[in-house]
């Protein structure tokens, strides 16, 4: 799949099936969309392109109001990929692009650069100033342009609306299940592997200390159970998120004891899946008492993930 970062970089390729999104998590009911577009682009033997964003829009709109994100850009990119779109646009939000009319917006990006012949969007689907544009007036203007519309319907599963909110909400409060049936998959977190203080050394229980990007959502304090996903292979993972009240308070941040993985670390890019909540975060009376804990906690880790 091709990436574009940059809108004055993308030229029309022959027309193109487009679909339009934040598509924060790629869960169930954005990949519902996007398969929907792939399924069009061939029936129409078109090319199959996703629009999306470098930032959450709020960023812009309602700066001390922006949700956490689920998924890096690198991780978005890479699961939308999966999907079969051919070509990803990822445009930059900024105050100007928030003020353009719908008009323009379908004019500068779909005509102009995409060369758009149908657009696939999500029946909940707005864009353009104070988000006038909806999939009727997308209707409209791409009737009066020569292209075609249509919109997926919402997505349901167990009684419950699929949302990035409601996954939100769920990984706030450390409930893991949600997020695995509304995405399709299980929650991962990505960083790079950066020094820490080294008490995990001095405990026998090494972590890999992960440095996220600030704008990426943590779930709530506590320890899971998992796996860290190397390029060569994944290991099962006790991880702890949180502030290491035992030594007193630091920043929240996430690290992980990866069982039987041997060798350097420190400076590559680590994944961590997490696939059970195993307990609150704690302060221990002692180094040697939150030791103990931990070796219950790798113990417990390794049946859960051998289940």
């Amino acid at each position: 799949m091709e990436v574009i970062t940059e809108l004055e970089a993308v030229r029309p390729d022959g027309p193109s099936a487009v679909t339009i999104g934040f598509f924060d998590g790629v869960h169930r009911g954005h990949q519902a969309v996007i398969h929907r577009l792939v399924a069009a682009a061939e029936e129409r033997d078109l090319r199959p392109v996703a629009v999306t964003f470098d930032r959450h829009p709020r960023e812009v709109l309602t700066p001390s109001d922006v949700p956490g994100l689920l998924t890096t850009t690198a991780r978005k990119a890479g699961l939308i990929e999966e999907l079969g779109v051919d070509l990803l646009v990822v445009m930059p939000f900024d105050a100007e692009v928030a003020s353009w009319p719908p008009e323009r917006f379908v004019d500068d990006v779909l005509v102009e650069r995409l060369g758009v012949a149908h657009a696939t969007v999500g029946a909940n689907f707005t864009f353009g100033h104070r988000a006038a544009g909806t999939v009727e007036v997308l209707t409209d203007l791409g009737r009066a342009r020569g292209f075609s519309v249509e919109g997926v319907g919402l997505l349901e599963l167990e009684g419950r609306r699929i949302s990035s909110t409601s996954i939100r909400e769920a990984l706030a409060a450390g409930e893991l299940e949600w997020p695995r049936v509304a995405l399709g998959r299980r929650h991962v977190i990505d960083g790079v592997v950066v020094s820490g203080a080294g008490r995990g050394d001095d405990l026998g229980w090494p972590t890999a200390n992960l440095q996220t990007d600030p704008r990426v959502l943590l779930p709530a304090r506590g320890v899971y159970a998992g796996r860290g996903l190397l390029e060569e292979g994944a290991w099962p993972a006790a991880i702890n998120v949180g502030i290491n009240p035992t030594f007193g308070e630091e920043p929240l941040h996430v690290e992980a004891f990866l069982l039987g993985f041997e060798g350097e670390i420190r400076g590559r890019e680590l994944a961590i899946e997490l696939w059970e909540r195993l307990r609150d975060e704690e302060r221990f009376e002692s180094a040697e008492a939150l030791s103990r804990q931990i070796e219950r906690d790798v113990e417990r880790t390794r049946a859960v993930v051998s289940e």
